[in-house]
């Protein structure tokens, strides 16, 4: 990934639509307070745990906020991770420094013994997640500046 600018849209997938003229994509809906928001999820979409996404599934979909996108209602964006989470959880993507301080300031993460560390195919990363891209999954966050969390899981994407 080259400087990508992910954008998360958290909601429940409302339907899956097959494109007509391409059998390796489908088009998510995918709904929250804001409305409907369409997902293109193709071969290059990272679909997290490669989960077979359905309708009523609470999701988190990133888009890369640098790349084009069709002025049209609802918005339509092409997701570069999809992904499953848990009820009150929250996904972040982006990339964390040698102090594991996102990229954006916006999130620093505590690690813990419990966090599972994995990569992109589910294995067991063994060394230390700092400097990486990584998506992370996690609940609660201090009231400091940036927020501290302490994840559940962190996926890297070596």
């Amino acid at each position: 990934m080259a400087n990508p600018v992910l954008v998360p849209v958290s909601g429940i997938v409302q339907n899956i639509t097959p494109l007509i003229n391409d059998c390796c994509s489908t088009m998510v809906s995918i709904r929250n307070n804001n409305g409907i928001t369409n997902f293109i999820i193709s071969p290059a979409t990272y679909v997290i745990q490669e989960t077979r996404l359905r309708a009523g599934m609470p999701v988190t979909a990133f888009y890369d906020a640098n790349l084009p996108i069709p002025l049209i209602f609802p918005p339509q964006y092409q997701a570069v991770i999809i992904g499953r989470h848990n009820p009150g959880e929250t996904v972040y993507a982006g990339y964390f420094d040698e102090n594991l301080v996102a990229e954006d300031n916006s999130l620093k993460l505590n690690l813990s013994r419990s966090a599972e560390v994995i990569t992109t195919n589910g294995q067991r990363f063994s060394c230390s997640p700092a400097g990486q891209f990584l998506i992370v999954f996690y609940t609660n966050t201090t009231r400091s500046i940036p927020p501290q969390t302490t994840p559940r899981r962190i996926i890297v994407m070596c």
